[in-house]
């Protein structure tokens, strides 16, 4: 470590960067496998896709990873250059010495890049502060002077170029394909051939309204043969993306140069078919075709959902019709810029949202000082924000807003936004557009207020209720407040599905930690269960009675059913809900409404929790039928001794470091003051806290766990067992069916899944040290994910002949397309990533000599872990995957954990922003 804030690249801690872990070590004393594995991360970043190999070792040699609150103030003298890893930061600019008007002028975002003014050692243009945990990676000046000497040409692009004479340029330029025309060209060839292979009759000759059109296709059969071809074919509109890409490239021609594709009875045709004449493709070509094909549907299936959206948003909003409003949204969804905003706000971007394009680089999009006109977001490419007299201040890239200062402050633009690279896209919303959102969500907003103070904020919803009344969902308040809402407006149908009550029995938990709290609520006398009716009529009364109670029974019925087990941990849940049991069971004699909820009531009441004993040493779980790991279950764990002996000591699930130290110093009759400390076989030591919650389930694969005083901790070294196995399993897992060890996997990894409780993933999200329970269940789902992706590493690098590799490869290829076809994505995605493990993507020969066909595959099953535009490919899948799916795990976890933002903003500020 080289100070409290600054660590290696080769850090451990550095995950998003390293998937096995490198010692700590200074860049001198780095070895050529740390510098290969943090290569290998490093081309991961779109950022870094550009910069040629040698210059890429050279950064892997010479950066720091680190994290820091405030990166430097402006006007400070320049010593290092940072790119953005993970999070974001604020750029703020001002105008005198204190600060004090400081402006924050955009944000950075991951794959941005700043502080290259140290190569003239002029003052830093700009203050850059932190908005959330950021990771940065750090080149010290001299490092980075040596870089720019020897690759200027591969690092041009980083720095500003001369802007003097910039000159503003067109929206919506013409040129706006970066895809090499060739491959495309290359592209539509295949697909014609293909066509006039597989289905000749599809290109011939067609009549319309007495008038003939020569060789052409028609759009409805295009897309009908598109599906049929390929999985990766996800839906009709994904098919009509696809061609669309080959009719912006000119590959493919609507008769009357219409510019979108369309699903209909109208006629396309290629462009080797414009000439008359044209000959067919001999057998060769056709083969050659027909080995080209899935390749080049895969292509034209990573660009497709891109072209369609393009296609869309060149629409007039006016003439946007069917889907094309529930496409652009489902866009919206995952745009990082506006993760913040309520869906009511993004279907009206949706609606009003403009396409717009720019082919060249240095094109000025506005300038400094002028009016403010509209609101941009960043779908392809990247812009440097400058400044006068200050130069570049930040680059901008993909998913990153602009522009939204201007039209909300209604002051001129305070820096120029320049194009920083050719063919950039973007969604514009118009100033008028803007302000309209932005009234309409203010009209359609309630507030309710106590002693000035908001409890609860209410949004009209766009859809009315079945009955013709007028919905509102609740997007923030007290617990109090939202409870009382709920109930007021809850339903009486038992079976009828209320989100927003759903929503709220699930995630109470995290505003109202203290369980007892909501229980007290409920059942408070004045506004619940018990209400006192307000004046007026017998009947009136008893007609308020019973409605009060059967809307809290409803919630309360909802809550047990969402809680089950959960509920024998807390005692006054259980008061509560035999409290509640006795009432109704009273007034059911009376008020015969009541009646259909005692059964439900007793079953609750009544059901009853067997302690399970879990034995638990390092993650050998056997495949056996398991069962739900509660929070008040035991555990046997083995703890080991820095002597490699151990001792088994029985602890609740949820226990602490704390409490597994002292139960272990016990066991021991041990006065010292001992450690828990966590090691993995590479030798690797990690200390638990002692305010870890259920310390057991945070074993890595191989890991141990040592209790040791603290002046043995350098003392502990692995155990025998922990270096793993010396010999593959090749030859016995080699004689299975792929498909039947693909399905027993689908039935382990299914019961492990099952036993994870949506509680958990909340959990996990928020913290479990500050709920006190367990993440147990999914602890061991994410465990099995690591478990079969280092099985697949482990059998291919631990098979010595080259043949026999081979069909390694081949056999998971397999497994992995059964484990697809049994809707197991989570071992699918294992599988897959097992094998992009540099330590077997580097084996070149063994891939060599792997069959063209499993070649085709596995690039189709690779393109599905692409993450651009938040993991599309992924999405799309699962679009089309019928439920029960066993999920891609580790993705959905780091999607929440994304979207988790502490805190919160107005209304006006969300809508804004």
């Amino acid at each position: 470590l080289l100070h409290p804030h600054s660590v290696h690249l080769s850090s451990p801690s550095l995950l998003l960067l390293l998937t096995s872990p490198i010692s700590l070590c200074r860049p001198a004393e780095r070895s050529a496998e740390d510098v290969d594995i943090i290569l290998t991360r490093l081309k991961g970043f779109k950022a870094f896709q550009r910069f040629h190999p040698s210059l890429l070792l050279q950064i892997c040699s010479c950066a720091f990873y680190e994290y820091l609150g405030k990166v430097f103030r402006q006007g400070d003298i320049g010593t290092s250059w940072y790119a953005v890893l993970s999070g974001s930061l604020d750029v703020k600019v001002s105008e005198t010495a204190n600060h004090q008007d400081a402006v924050t002028i955009c944000t950075l975002g991951i794959g941005t890049a700043f502080g290259e003014s140290i190569l003239d050692n002029t003052p830093r243009h700009a203050t850059i502060v932190s908005r959330e945990t950021s990771e940065l990676l750090r080149i010290e000046q001299r490092e980075f002077k040596s870089l720019w000497e020897k690759y200027s040409q591969c690092m041009a692009g980083l720095l500003a170029p001369p802007y003097g004479a910039m000159e503003t340029g067109s929206n919506n330029d013409s040129d706006s394909c970066v895809v090499p025309s060739e491959k495309l060209q290359r592209g539509g060839k295949v697909m014609r051939n293909a066509i006039l292979s597989r289905a000749p009759h599809m290109i011939r000759d067609r009549k319309y309204h007495l008038k003939t059109y020569r060789q052409c296709c028609v759009g409805t059969e295009l897309v009908d043969w598109l599906v049929q071809q390929s999985p990766c074919v996800y839906t009709r509109s994904h098919a009509v993306g696809m061609w669309q890409v080959l009719l912006e490239e000119g590959v493919l021609n609507h008769v009357d140069q219409e510019l979108g594709f369309q699903d209909k009875y109208l006629f396309y045709r290629f462009l080797d078919d414009e000439e008359e004449h044209t000959p067919l493709p001999s057998k060769e070509e056709k083969r050659e075709s027909e080995e080209e094909l899935p390749e080049t549907i895969l292509f034209l299936a990573q660009m497709g959902p891109d072209a369609l959206l393009r296609m869309i948003l060149c629409k007039p909003p006016g003439q946007r019709t069917g889907d094309d409003p529930e496409i652009i949204y489902d866009e919206l969804l995952h745009i990082k810029a506006l993760s913040h905003l309520s869906d009511t706000v993004k279907r009206e971007l949706a609606s009003v949202l403009i396409f717009e394009s720019h082919a060249k680089a240095g094109t000025v999009l506005f300038n400094q000082g002028e009016e403010g006109t509209s609101w941009y977001i960043i779908q392809k490419g990247s812009v440097n924000v400058v400044i006068y007299g200050k130069g570049v201040v930040c680059t901008l890239h993909e998913g990153d807003d602009f522009g939204k200062l201007a039209l909300v402050t209604d002051s001129p633009r305070a820096a120029s936004i320049v194009l920083r690279e050719d063919n950039c896209h973007f969604l514009r919303v118009d100033k008028e557009d803007f302000n309209r959102i932005l009234r309409d969500v203010e009209a359609n907003t309630v507030r309710l207020k106590e002693h000035e103070q908001a409890v609860l904020v209410l949004e009209k919803s766009p859809r009315a209720s079945s009955l013709g009344n007028i919905r509102y969902t609740v997007l923030s308040g007290t617990p109090e407040k939202i409870l009382d809402h709920l109930l007021e407006t809850m339903r009486m149908d038992t079976h009828h599905s209320d989100p927003g009550a759903n929503d709220f029995v699930l995630m109470h938990c995290v505003f109202m930690p203290n369980s007892q709290f909501f229980v007290c609520y409920i059942f408070n006398p004045v506004c619940t269960y018990h209400a006192v009716a307000p004046p007026g009529s017998e009947q009136e009364r008893l007609e308020y009675a019973v409605t009060c109670k059967r809307r809290v029974l409803n919630l309360a019925l909802r809550w047990a059913a969402v809680h089950t087990h959960h509920l024998q941990e807390e005692p006054a849940a259980l008061i509560f809900l035999e409290e509640l049991y006795g009432s109704v069971s009273n007034d059911s004699r009376i008020l015969r409404a009541l009646k259909d909820f005692v059964p439900d009531l007793e079953k609750v009441v009544k059901l009853q929790y067997q302690k399970v004993l879990t034995q638990f040493s390092n993650g050998d779980e056997k495949l056996v039928k398991t069962q739900p790991i509660r929070n008040c279950d035991d555990i046997l764990l083995k703890v080991y001794c820095s002597d490699h002996t151990y001792t088994t000591i029985r602890v609740a699930v949820a226990a602490t470091g704390s409490e597994v130290t002292s139960a272990v110093a016990d066991k021991l009759a041990s006065n010292d003051d001992l450690i828990l400390v966590h090691l993995s076989s590479a030798g690797e030591k990690q200390m638990l806290k002692p305010n870890d919650v259920s310390v057991f389930s945070s074993l890595s694969i191989n890991g141990r766990m040592f209790a040791c005083p603290r002046d043995q901790l350098n003392a502990l070294t692995p155990l025998p067992d922990q270096e793993g196995p010396s010999a593959g399993s090749m030859s016995s897992f080699q004689l299975m069916s792929s498909k039947d060890l693909a399905y027993q996997m689908t039935l382990y990894d299914w019961e492990l899944f099952s036993c994870v409780h949506e509680h958990e993933l909340l959990y996990h999200t928020f913290g479990r040290q500050s709920f006190r329970r367990t993440t147990a269940n999914l602890d061991l789902f994410l465990r099995r994910f690591n478990q079969v992706q280092l099985w697949v590493v482990t059998e291919v690098c631990l098979c010595g002949q080259l043949s026999k590799r081979v069909q390694l490869l081949k056999k998971f290829i397999k497994i992995a397309a059964h484990c697809r076809e049994f809707k197991n994505l989570n071992s699918f995605f294992a599988i897959i990533m097992g094998m992009s493990n540099p330590a077997v993507s580097r084996l070149t020969q063994t891939w060599e000599k792997l069959p063209s066909k499993f070649k085709k595959f596995y690039a189709e099953f690779e393109s599905m872990m692409d993450p651009s535009r938040n993991h599309r490919a992924y999405r799309l899948t699962v679009t089309k995957i019928e439920p029960p799916i066993i999920p891609f795990m580790p993705l959905l976890l780091k999607a929440g954990d994304r979207k988790h933002h502490p805190g919160g903003e107005t209304l006006q500020e969300s809508a804004v922003q």
